[in-house]
């Protein structure tokens, strides 16, 4: 069963709520801007992503406060100077910048009641939070307003003219490694999630060539009762039918054919759930020469 809501009929507050906790994780803009008076603001958006690469372009979106549809500091401050540092939020940093989101009135300096640092930047105005791993200097190439109701959001269109990143981060190449980033995210509500080296994982990516696809998987692993969507994922996305390698040995499937070898239907289902295990350890093709064993 599902619950089906027409937004149109709720309450924004209801509708936001619904809407924040489903589409999420969400990377935070941590943004610091200006105002022509030379008053600094410094507020975390989850509304924000990466749009292009080439121009280097993002987008976050300081929306109308639904309560009472009045605007946000850094709005105001972009449509009076339209540069921004993007400040990117690691676990170290989550809880002062939590606290940067209170609505302190204009003027008060987020850096000084966070305790954050001000770091000048080099090619614009506002200035950049030295905890932060990668700073993103960035002028705005556009706003656009998407609603005058409260909820409605304010896209600011930013291109990063300059990175600063860490040393710290990087791995022997140059590159930032992923693992080291300690990256947060928003969700619904008071949730937050932290991407570091025990939760992220790799997929691999099927950029060159095509994955034969879960319709040209034999029936008898389409159809497992034992195997996931994700495990049949990772199976189909080999790039030709896998065959029988007969120089591959393995003494947990040996003894699984030996000990079920009077029984086909419980060997098939040993069979899938040494593959299964094989795939959720990232052995793609130890799975495949597990399952062919019944062909």
């Amino acid at each position: 069963m599902f619950k089906s809501i027409l937004l149109n009929d709720v309450d924004p507050l209801v509708a936001q709520n619904f809407l924040q906790h489903s589409i999420a994780p969400r990377p935070i803009c941590f943004a610091s801007t200006i105002d022509l008076s030379g008053n600094v603001n410094l507020s975390p958006f989850s509304f924000f992503n990466l749009f292009s690469t080439n121009p280097a372009v993002i987008v976050f979106s300081p929306s109308r406060r639904v309560r009472d549809n009045t605007t946000k500091h850094t709005l105001q401050n972009i449509l009076e100077v339209p540069e921004v540092v993007v400040n990117i939020v690691s676990y170290d940093m989550i809880q002062q910048t939590s606290l940067a989101s209170c609505e302190y009135p204009k003027g008060i300096d987020e850096f000084i009641k966070t305790g954050f640092t001000k770091e000048p930047s080099q090619i614009i105005k506002p200035p950049r939070v030295k905890e932060s791993p990668v700073q993103m200097e960035c002028k705005v190439l556009e706003v656009k307003t998407l609603g005058t109701e409260g909820g409605a959001g304010n896209l600011v269109i930013a291109e990063v003219l300059m990175l600063h990143i860490n040393e710290n981060i990087l791995n022997e190449d140059g590159n930032i490694d992923q693992k080291k980033l300690d990256l947060m995210a928003r969700l619904g509500g008071n949730w937050y999630t932290r991407a570091n080296a025990s939760t992220i994982f790799e997929v691999e990516k099927p950029n060159m060539q095509l994955g034969i696809g879960v319709d040209a998987l034999p029936e008898n692993i389409r159809n497992s009762k034992i195997l996931t969507g994700n495990n049949l994922g990772q199976l189909a996305n080999i790039h030709e039918p896998a065959l029988v390698d007969p120089a591959f040995e393995d003494e947990k499937l040996k003894n699984i054919i030996l000990y079920y070898s009077c029984d086909p239907e419980e060997m098939e289902r040993e069979l899938h759930f040494y593959a299964k295990e094989l795939l959720e350890a990232g052995k793609v093709k130890e799975a495949w020469q597990v399952l062919l064993a019944l062909n």
